[in-house]
C-alpha cells in the first residue's frame, strides 16, 4: 500500500531533495504548509537547515509545533531531519541566544567542540542493535552531515513503565546524538536525502513504520 507523506514547508529545509528521496522509496509525497494535510498524512517529515531560532520561528508561523504535538499524541509518525531534529529538543543555544524548542525531548542543542566546523561530509554512526531505522545497514555505513550544533548529552531518563528511546551516536570532536527512535517520533541529525543508497534504505525503513 502506498503511504502518503507530507514534507512540512515552513520556509526551511531541503524540501525538494526530501520529496525526491521519499518518492524514490515509494511514498506519495506532498510538500505543503497546510495544517490539515500535515495532520492527515500517514507520515510527516520535518526538515530544517540554518539557525535553530529561525527554524522555530518558521515552524510556529505554520503551527508546526502544534502539528507535531497533536500527531504524536495520536501516535502518528513524525520524522525530523537535521535542524528539524534539533528543534524537537527543549532548547537551542546559538551565539549566546537561547531559544525554546518543541520540547518533545529534554536537552540542549549547542555548538560542537571540534577543531573544524561545520561538521560537513560523510561520517559513520553507532546505532543500537535493535534499531529499526538502521536495519540492513552495515556498522561502517556513512551518512552525510552538515552542521555546527548538536545534542551532546542525552537527558531523558527511564522510569517505571517507560521504554527508553533508541539513541544513535556519532562523533566529531565530541560525541553527539545522530538519530533517535522514540515510538512514532524519529529523527536524524544527518541528511538521509543526501546520503545516497544508505539514506534511501533508512527512509524505506522509516516508511515501513508508517501506517
Amino acid at each position: 500500500m502506498v503511504k502518503n507523506v507530507t514534507v512540512l514547508d515552513y520556509g526551511s529545509g531541503n524540501l525538494r531533495s526530501a520529496e525526491r528521496a521519499l518518492a524514490r522509496v515509494g511514498a506519495n509525497v506532498t510538500v505543503t504548509a497546510d495544517y490539515e494535510a500535515a495532520m492527515e498524512a500517514d507520515g510527516l517529515v520535518v526538515p530544517g537547515v540554518g539557525a535553530f531560532a529561525a527554524c522555530m520561528s518558521g515552524l510556529k508561523s505554520v503551527h508546526g509545533d502544534r502539528i507535531v504535538g497533536r500527531r504524536l499524541s495520536a501516535g502518528r509518525p513524525v520524522l525530523g531531519i537535521c535542524v528539524g531534529m534539533q528543534i524537537l529538543f527543549g532548547t537551542g543555544v546559538e551565539h549566546g541566544v537561547t531559544t525554546e524548542g518543541c520540547g518533545e525531548w529534554p536537552g540542549t542543542v549547542e555548538r560542537l567542540d571540534a577543531p573544524v566546523l561545520p561538521h560537513m561530509g560523510w561520517n559513520t554512526v553507532k546505532a543500537p542493535a535493535e534499531s529499526v531505522l538502521f536495519a540492513g545497514l552495515d556498522a561502517d555505513t556513512r551518512f552525510y552531515f552538515v552542521h555546527s550544533y548538536g545534542v551532546r548529552n542525552w537527558e531523558l531518563k527511564a522510569g517505571p513503565g517507560f521504554t527508553d528511546p533508541l539513541v544513535t551516536w556519532a562523533e566529531h570532536g565530541v560525541p553527539f546524538v545522530a538519530a533517535v527512535e522514540n515510538g512514532p517520533l524519529m529523527a536524524t541529525q544527518f541528511h538521509p536525502e543526501k546520503s545516497g543508497d544508505a539514506g534511501a534504505q533508512l527512509l524505506a525503513n522509516w516508511l515501513e513504520t508508517v501506517g
